[in-house]
C-alpha cells in the first residue's frame, strides 16, 4: 500500500508500527507513475483518530495514493491542535480549482441537528457540488453518508428512539456490482449513530441502489446508479476498540445507550472486543479504489463528468 503522506504525519509512525507500508514524499517521486490524488475531508473532531482509521482502511492496495487532508475553513474544532491543522490540513478555498481522483467525507458529531443549522453546511453544499465535476468518485462515511443522501437526493433523516450502537449481520444485494467484490453473503460492520434514513424515500428513488442492509441497523452501502456517489451509513473504518470507548465515554457523562450489540465476549465489556469487520472493510475500500477510481479515472485530470458520461 504506498500510501503517500507528509514524512512527519503521526498517523504515518502509527502505521508503521502495525507493519503497514507507508510512503514518504522522497521515496514516491522516484516511481515513474501517476498516484491517484486523493482528499479526505475529515469532520470528526478527534482528527488524528480519523486519519489513522482511513489510512489503515486504504492500505490493501498496491496503487500510489497521495492524500490531502481537508477541514472546514468555517468552522474550526478544538480537539485537535492548531498546528495539527495548520501543517497537515489545506481548506476547500485551496484546492477548489485541483481535480481528484477520489474524495472521502466523514462522519461528523452533529446528528442532533438540521442540516441547515450546521455552521459549515453551506461550505459543504459547495464541496459536494464542485465534487460533481472535480472527482471521480466521492465515498460518503455515516453522517457525511445522511448529508450526501440529503444534498444529491433530498433524503431526510429521522431521530432514533435510542442509540444503535454495536457490530450488526448484513446482508448482500447485488452481488454482480463492482463494490460487493469478494464480499460473503452475510458480513457484519458496525454502526453508531442516533438517526436514521427515510427508507421508504431511499426505495423511491432510482438514482440509487441498495447494496447491504441490515434487519436491526438498516442500510448500510448505498451506491448511485453512475457509480459517483457511494455511501455507506454504517463505521467499517473503525478500529477494534472505537466502539469500546464511545460506550465508556458515553457511561462517563451519565449517558445510557446500551451495550454494543455482538461486540464483547457475553456482553462483558471488561473484556476485549471481537473484531468481525475487518475482512468486508478491506474489501469494501480495495473496491472503492480500484473499480470506482482507478479503473475510472483519466490518467490527466480534465473534465470529471465528460468521463464518466462515456
Amino acid at each position: 500500500m504506498p500510501i503517500k503522506v507528509k514524512n512527519n504525519l503521526p498517523a504515518k509512525k502509527v502505521m508503521e508500527k502495525e507493519n503497514i507500508f507507508m510512503m514518504d514524499e522522497r521515496r514516491a517521486v522516484t516511481q515513474d507513475i501517476r498516484p491517484l490524488h486523493i482528499a479526505v475531508l475529515n469532520l470528526m473532531p478527534l482528527k488524528e483518530n480519523t486519519e489513522v482509521q482511513l489510512l489503515r482502511s486504504l492500505s490493501n492496495t498496491p496503487l500510489q495514493m497521495d492524500i490531502t487532508f481537508l477541514s472546514t475553513a468555517t468552522y474550526t474544532g478544538t480537539h485537535t491542535p492548531e498546528s495539527h491543522l495548520n501543517e497537515f490540513y489545506k481548506t476547500f478555498g485551496e484546492v477548489k480549482n485541483r481535480k481528484f481522483d477520489g474524495l472521502i467525507i466523514t462522519g461528523a458529531p452533529i446528528e442532533h441537528l438540521e442540516y441547515e443549522e450546521v455552521q459549515y453546511w453551506e461550505e459543504l453544499k459547495n464541496i459536494m457540488d464542485w465534487s460533481k465535476t472535480n472527482v471521480t468518485s466521492t465515498l460518503h462515511i455515516c453522517w457525511g453518508a445522511q448529508a450526501g443522501l440529503y444534498y444529491h437526493y433530498g433524503i431526510h433523516k429521522h431521530i432514533l428512539p435510542k442509540k444503535i450502537t454495536g457490530v450488526f449481520k448484513h446482508y448482500v444485494h447485488h452481488r454482480r456490482i463492482p463494490l460487493l467484490r469478494g464480499f460473503d453473503d452475510v458480513f457484519y460492520a458496525p454502526h453508531s449513530r442516533n438517526t436514521c434514513v427515510d427508507h421508504n424515500e431511499i426505495a423511491a428513488c432510482k438514482d440509487l441502489i441498495v447494496l447491504a442492509d441490515s434487519d436491526e441497523a438498516g442500510e448500510l452501502l448505498l451506491v448511485s446508479t453512475d457509480s459517483k456517489q457511494v455511501f455507506v451509513l454504517g463505521h467499517l473504518e473503525y478500529d477494534r476498540l472505537t466502539l469500546d470507548m464511545e460506550y465508556k465515554r458515553d457511561i462517563a457523562a451519565g449517558i445510557d445507550t446500551g451495550i454494543p450489540v455482538n461486540y464483547y465476549p457475553g456482553d462483558d465489556p471488561s473484556k476485549k472486543p471481537y473484531l468481525t469487520w475487518r475482512a468486508a472493510a478491506n474489501a469494501m475500500y480495495s473496491n472503492w479504489i480500484n473499480y470506482y477510481v482507478y479503473q475510472q479515472t483519466p490518467f490527466e485530470f480534465i473534465n470529471t463528468a465528460e468521463i464518466i458520461g462515456k
